[in-house]
């Protein structure tokens, strides 16, 4: 590989950029391409597939064949609430692959014994995310109920462009936390990227089946971002 390659292909993953080292099989030719690039022919279209699927492969292209080696930050997600959803949603996410922090500074409710084996942090979120904040592979779950609690990391969120912002309410809670959130500065466009009420309408009534729902609308945004509208 041409080393300039390699280092730019090096730096977009310390910097948790989304990357393709496309190469040609018939002529041994490589790029690298980066999310959001623009890319001529029909081979936009398979690369545009790889950057949402993940994965690595053969394709077909303007009569040629390319091996797309894709390389993506591992997907995140923070939790904001230790809350009984939160219980069942944790080992989910971690279970379909995604780097998982529960944040909530209300000691009684953030302890080991609630969330074993899960990244626990029981701090303020603007503290607990001081030194790794958001980015557009993290997922917002909020669901304190407690806007002291919830609106710093909405805010940031939605401002650092994460793939999925989440908060648990009723239209009525929504509605007064659209109030605040347009007085914080956000705009209209950036406020309705929240998925409010939270998770995919399967009737959820218990915390595991609304964790679940939760898991599935994020996954969603994840690899078919173009089918959840404003998410």
């Amino acid at each position: 590989m041409d080393p300039q390659l390699l280092t730019s292909l090096n730096a977009a993953r310390r910097n948790r950029q989304a990357a393709i080292l496309v190469t040609g099989l018939d002529d041994g030719s490589n790029r690298l391409v980066m999310r959001g690039d623009a890319v001529a022919g029909d081979l936009a279209a398979a690369i545009g597939k790889a950057f949402l699927s993940g994965k690595s492969g053969v394709v077909e292209a303007q009569g040629q064949r390319f091996f797309l080696n894709v390389h993506l930050p591992a997907p995140r997600m923070v939790i904001i609430g230790a809350v009984h959803i939160s219980q069942a949603l944790a080992p989910m996410a971690a279970r379909t692959g995604f780097d998982v922090k529960v944040i909530d500074p209300r000691t009684a409710f953030a302890t080991q014994d609630r969330f074993k084996g899960v990244n626990l942090v029981a701090e303020w979120p603007e503290d607990a995310l001081r030194d790794r904040s958001f980015d557009a592979f993290t997922a917002l779950v909020a669901v304190t109920h407690d806007p002291k609690i919830d609106d710093w990391p909405l805010i940031a969120a939605l401002k650092a462009e994460a793939f999925y912002v989440g908060a648990l309410g009723s239209r009525k809670t929504h509605g007064k936390r659209v109030e605040r959130l347009t007085e914080a500065g956000l705009s209209s466009e950036q406020i309705a990227r929240i998925a409010a009420p939270i998770g995919l309408d399967i009737g959820a009534q218990s915390p595991e089946e609304i964790a679940v729902a939760i898991l599935a609308q994020v996954i969603a945004a994840l690899r078919k971002p173009e089918d959840m509208g404003g998410v």
